[in-house]
Formats: C-alpha cells, sequence, structure tokens
C-alpha cells in the first residue's frame, strides 16, 4: 500500500468506472465474502494473544496518510483488515477472554445486526417505521415478563421499556426526569441541593451521569461499604447518609442500586434500600447492567426481589444476553415523567399518530432524536434459541465459574476474597503463601505480587483477566461468560494462573 497522498484537482477527471454505491448483486457478493471473512475469524480467534499487542499509534504507520481516491476492491480491505486491523484488537469473543463483563455474541445476534444494518431506518417515531416502535413495545414487554418484572413496568401497566445504547444513557435519562420532577416542586434555583446516592462500588456512570445534568459534586454521595457486608450499599449507611443532607438543608434525589456490582458482582438489598428510599421521596434506580440477564433463571430471579419498589430498571443484553454491542434495555413505571423532561416537538416531526396520543415516540425517551432499530436483534436472539436455551446458557456459565472456584480452592496457595453468586470468580495469591515462604516478609507486599501476576497471566497471551481493589485488597477477576468458552479453557486458564503464580513465588 503507498503512502502518497493524492491532490485533488477540481478540473480532474478520473479513469475509474462510475461504481454504485447499494447494487443488490454487488451486495450478495461481498456479503457472503464479509461472512466468511468473520467465520473464519470465530474459527481461528484461539490463535491470537487475547489482549493485543500493539503499540500505541501503530495503525497510523500501517496505512496511508489519506483516503483512496480511486475504488479499491473488498478483498483488498479485508486483507488490511486481516494484516493491521485485526492485530490491534483485544479478543473479546475468545474463549479465553475472563476480562472485566464479557460482550456476548451469537449467531441469532449477528444476523438481526445484518438485518437492523441492511433495512437502516430510523425509528425516532412511531409513523417512521411502525415496525420499529411496535417490535420495541413487544420485546421489551417480554423481556420484562422472562424478569418476572411487576405489571408496573409493562406497557399494559402504565410503564414500558425503551433499548439504549448504554448503562449511562439510561442513567442520564431517569436521573434527568428525577431531577425535573423533583425541581417542579422546589424550584430550578435549588438544583444546587441535590443529592444522588450510590456506593464505593457503583460503576462510575452514576458520577458521570450527576456530572452531565448539573448535579453540584459536592452532593454526590459514594457511600463506604465493607468486606462484612460483602460490598453491598447498607440500607442503615444510606438512611443515616440521608438524614444528614436533610440538616444540611440538601434534597435527596436520586440513589443506584445495583444488582452485581463491577468489581465483586457484590448484591445491594434491593427491598431494604427501597423502603428507606421512599421514605424520603428518593427516586430509585436499578443497575442490573451485568447480572440482570442471569434473572431470567427462576434461581436467580431472588436477587431482584424488592424491584416492584424502583422507579427504574436497566439490564444489558449486550453483556450476558448473547445479544452483541450495544443493547441496554431500560424499564420505567412512569414514562411521562421521560417524556417531561426529553421531549421536543419540532414542526417537522409533527405527524396525526403522535398528536393522537396512541403511540410511542421513543425520540422522547431518549438523548438523542435518532436511533437504531435495536429490537429486531434482540427479537431474533429470543426467538432463535428461545428462554430454556438462554436459560442454560447462563447457567453453563456459572457452572464453569463453579469449577475455576474449585480449583482456586485446592490450591492452598490462592484465597477466594469474596463469594461467588454468578459467574465471577474474585481471587488472589493469599498472605500465607509469602509468610510461609518468608517469615520477614510484609503482608503488604501482597498486592504487588497479585498485580505481577494479572501482568504475567495477560502478558502470556493465553488468557486475559482484570482486576479490582476492594477494601484495599488487589484481587484477580475471572469473567466467565464468552459465547466460545469450555470447561477446557477454564482448566487452562487455572493452569495458566498456576505457572505464572509459582514462578512469581519462588522470587519471593
Amino acid at each position: 500500500m503507498g503512502n502518497l497522498p493524492f491532490h485533488h484537482d477540481s478540473h480532474e477527471t478520473t479513469s475509474a468506472p462510475i461504481t454504485k454505491s447499494l447494487d443488490p448483486e454487488e451486495l450478495r457478493k461481498y456479503g457472503h465474502m464479509v461472512v466468511d471473512f468473520i467465520a473464519d475469524y470465530y474459527q481461528n480467534i484461539e490463535k491470537y494473544p487475547v489482549l493485543s499487542r500493539v503499540q500505541p499509534g501503530y495503525l497510523r504507520k500501517c496505512l496511508p496518510d489519506s483516503a483512496p481516491y480511486d475504488p479499491e476492491p473488498i478483498s483488498t480491505i479485508l486483507k488490511d483488515v486481516q494484516d493491521h486491523i485485526v492485530p490491534g484488537l483485544t479478543h473479546w469473543q475468545s474463549p479465553n477472554f475472563f476480562a472485566y463483563f464479557s460482550s456476548t455474541a451469537s449467531t441469532a445476534g449477528f444476523l438481526g445486526e445484518m438485518l437492523t444494518t441492511g433495512l437502516n431506518v430510523v425509528g425516532f417515531n412511531w409513523v417512521s417505521s411502525p415496525a420499529a416502535t411496535e417490535l420495541e413495545n413487544i420485546v421489551m414487554d417480554w423481556l420484562a415478563d422472562m424478569l418476572q418484572l411487576p405489571k408496573s413496568f409493562h406497557f399494559s401497566g402504565n410503564g414500558g421499556g425503551v433499548l439504549h445504547g448504554s448503562t449511562c444513557e439510561a442513567i442520564v435519562c431517569t436521573m434527568a426526569a428525577a431531577r425535573d420532577q423533583m425541581l417542579r416542586r422546589i424550584g430550578s434555583e435549588n438544583l444546587g441541593n441535590l443529592v444522588v446516592y450510590g456506593s464505593d462500588q457503583t460503576h462510575s456512570t452514576l458520577q458521570k451521569a450527576s456530572q452531565i445534568l448539573g448535579i453540584n459534586m459536592e452532593n454526590f454521595r459514594a457511600i463506604k461499604t465493607t468486606k462484612s457486608t460483602e460490598f453491598a450499599l447498607s440500607p442503615e449507611m444510606l438512611r443515616l447518609t440521608i438524614s444528614s443532607d436533610l440538616e444540611e438543608g440538601l434534597v435527596p434525589l436520586f440513589v443506584c442500586a445495583t444488582i452485581g456490582t463491577t468489581a465483586t458482582t457484590a448484591i445491594d438489598p434491593l427491598e431494604a434500600l427501597c423502603h428507606v428510599a421512599k421514605e424520603y421521596g428518593v427516586w430509585v434506580h436499578v443497575d442490573g447492567a451485568y447480572a440482570g440477564s442471569a434473572c431470567i433463571c427462576p434461581e436467580f430471579r431472588h436477587f431482584i426481589d424488592g424491584v416492584e419498589g424502583a422507579n427504574s430498571f436497566t439490564f444489558n443484553p449486550h453483556k450476558w444476553l448473547f445479544t452483541g454491542m450495544d443493547c441496554c434495555c431500560l424499564w420505567v413505571k412512569n414514562p411521562s415523567a421521560l417524556v417531561l423532561s426529553l421531549s421536543t416537538n419540532p414542526e417537522f416531526l409533527r405527524n396525526t399518530a403522535s398528536n393522537s396520543k396512541q403511540v410511542v415516540d421513543y425520540k422522547d425517551w431518549q438523548i438523542a432524536l435518532s436511533r437504531r432499530f435495536r429490537a429486531l436483534r434482540v427479537w431474533l436472539v429470543l426467538r432463535s434459541y428461545g428462554v430454556a436455551n438462554l436459560r442454560n446458557f447462563i447457567r453453563s456459565h456459572v457452572k464453569m465459574a463453579k469449577t475455576f472456584e474449585g480449583l482456586v480452592r485446592m490450591d492452598k496457595r490462592f484465597e477466594i476474597v469474596v463469594p461467588r453468586d454468578f459467574s465471577l470468580v474474585c481471587f488472589r495469591i493469599s498472605p500465607s503463601a509469602l509468610i510461609s515462604r518468608d517469615e520477614d516478609g510484609e503482608i503488604g507486599m501482597i498486592n504487588e505480587v497479585n498485580c505481577k501476576l494479572l501482568d504475567a497471566i495477560n502478558a502470556s497471551g493465553k488468557a486475559y483477566m482484570t482486576h479490582a481493589v476492594v477494601g484495599g485488597i488487589f484481587l484477580l477477576r475471572c469473567a466467565i461468560g464468552a459465547t466460545l468458552t469450555e470447561e477446557k479453557h477454564i482448566v487452562q486458564a487455572w493452569k495458566v494462573v498456576q505457572d505464572h503464580a509459582q514462578a512469581i513465588l519462588n522470587m519471593h
């Protein structure tokens, strides 16, 4: 590939043939090529180091300085994807990916994405594509049924659901609704007195949403959690914090309860938190981004007991319901609160259906005007696998996590840091493994040793894990949930951990 920039002259003519930008036969031909490319990628995915090994700025050295003036064949472009893009990927779909939380893929999710992209409709209001809105209504009610959400979150119970791209978008929208609802009561001049509550384990999304919405950052409360409560948000601490804020003349606004925190999958006691919030008129949002998917299984549903006391609920099918990026489900009990905060009605969008108030215009339930037909992808996943299979996929990941947990427990050099509830295992080399080797060794070294272990595992290319620090403890997170992961990958990953731990302990 050349690196010479082109110089465009307005009088220049090109010898390149005029190509159609959308030709059905070309689409058929090249579409097959791209599907084959992706299928080959999945077939060979284990050959790549899970964590990309490129250096910052690597791609600029591989690609030309400017866009091509004449067309290039798809085959050439796909070769560059293979040669230059794939090496710069961290392979989230690798069966050896155990970092963060997974972003599950599936054949149905991929096919749904093809349909969504192929139809390429923009469903901002009902009339702009009635099927896009109505399918989303239906799919959100299906999912609400699968989670056994109370009737008040269904469209038939005057609530309703919407598909967003991320939890952050969903929290921005619900917090805007809560903020405006409160300010209508107490006056907009009191914006600086509003207070938002979470725990020190709540996702940073809550703080980001608060910043975006003009909440005074001095009024953002990250309530401390402890190992004794498994890092869950304490209802007593919430009550004390709210009481203290009221004494200061502040206005409690919004609390985020998490079902499955990012660091350790801690579960906030939803029912008790809702009772406290109700006393003070505080909006409760439930963030089930990761663990919400598991709650379609009857044996996990109890983790969201008390959700009937919440105002809004989110979970992300792209994390653990095989839907692919990006997809966040938001349900609200009071859609009109969203609409009041987020709607605009310019002349060019006025139409008879919207005026009739018989339809949902999803532009008023989200930040942007434009929106993708995400419901099509979810619909394909739900229909292609069925609820029974989706439950079994989740159960298989939990079973593999139990296997990994068992392997950790069998090795006396390691310990499980917090109890496992879903498919995340939080573990570390235990302090006793160091002390038994070196009587004078400081326990303070243990975090450093575990940090070295994590770096060694990831540098091997054979597995990718991430870490968390809770209660001052540095721990390794093995999050099992990639679609292609099987039991053998769990056994291999544990061997990688043991081998690198042995090498590191030998040095101490």
